[in-house]
């Protein structure tokens, strides 16, 4: 099996294209994930560098956040789903529906994006994440158990301090959820928030084991499963992620830094 990462553009968006691409490269990723441009011409401008540069593209969708009314939500997630899978990238990952839907208005929306990946040939995952469906473990379970199929982003920091804790009291929910990831997003986040200032510090090194267990966990699934790839992005995001100190605003570490060495830990415990 592959093992591929990528790098996310989160954070590094006020970089010319060409500018952040050269980045990506020198640092040794793969390929890169990001949300792209609803302009075609942009959009095409971003596909045709990456993939001249011999990356590999990842899609996101994460806009659909700022229309919370359902019916604008669902209108959205048509319209972001579309102009993502028309960049013909391995898969999207995309930010589904809300915690405060129902169940039958997220199903709603799990099947049109089901739909839209299948007309493209383009497999849709949807990302762990608070506020989304997938908020909370308790909310997530639910839809494995109607939906068999359907494919996750496993991004565990956000259970972390949606749940309080580092999951350990709730060995089946892991058991149900891991089986359905299909891609990994490599932040190491806390009780209290979803991301760990330094994931190399000491203090945070129970943190750091509890996140490699879990994605060791998934690639062994995924190996088991015949996959012939398997991805994982580094997402130390920026600022409010990236905690800072009061009064001067300094940040209290690089999130670029911390993806890049996030990648050659996920390098040397994968393919090595």
């Amino acid at each position: 099996m592959d093992i591929l990462i990528f790098a996310p553009h989160w954070g590094s968006n006020a970089l010319a294209p060409h500018v952040f691409i050269e980045r990506v490269l020198q640092a040794g990723f793969d390929g890169i994930e990001m949300s792209l441009p609803l302009d075609g011409a942009e959009r095409d401008q971003w596909t045709g560098l990456i993939a001249g540069a011999g990356l590999q593209l990842i899609a996101q969708q994460w806009e659909t956040v700022f229309h919370p009314e359902f019916e604008d939500h669902r209108a959205a997630l048509q319209r972001y789903l579309n102009n993502a899978c028309a960049a013909r990238p391995l898969f999207v990952n995309s930010h589904t529906g809300k915690d405060f839907y129902t169940f039958e208005q997220n199903c709603e929306l799990l099947a049109l994006a089901e739909r839209i990946g299948a007309a493209h040939g383009v497999p849709v995952y949807h990302e762990i994440h608070r506020s989304r469906f997938s908020g909370h473990p308790a909310l997530t379970l639910p839809y494995l158990r109607a939906l068999p199929d359907l494919a996750l982003t496993a991004d565990l920091s956000h259970w972390c301090c949606a749940c309080e804790s580092l999951l350990q009291d709730q060995p089946q929910t892991l058991a149900a959820a891991l089986p359905h990831a299909r891609h990994i997003h490599a932040r190491v986040g806390h009780a209290q928030g979803p991301q760990v200032s330094d994931f190399r510090a000491p203090e945070w090194a129970a943190e750091l084991d509890a996140h490699l267990a879990w994605w060791d966990n998934i690639v062994a699934l995924r190996r088991a499963a015949g996959a012939t790839v398997m991805t994982l992005t580094p997402e130390f995001g920026p600022a409010p992620y990236t905690a800072a100190l009061p009064y001067s605003g300094k940040l209290v570490s690089d999130a670029w830094e911390l993806n890049v060495a996030m990648r050659a830990l996920l390098d040397k415990r994968y393919r090595r």
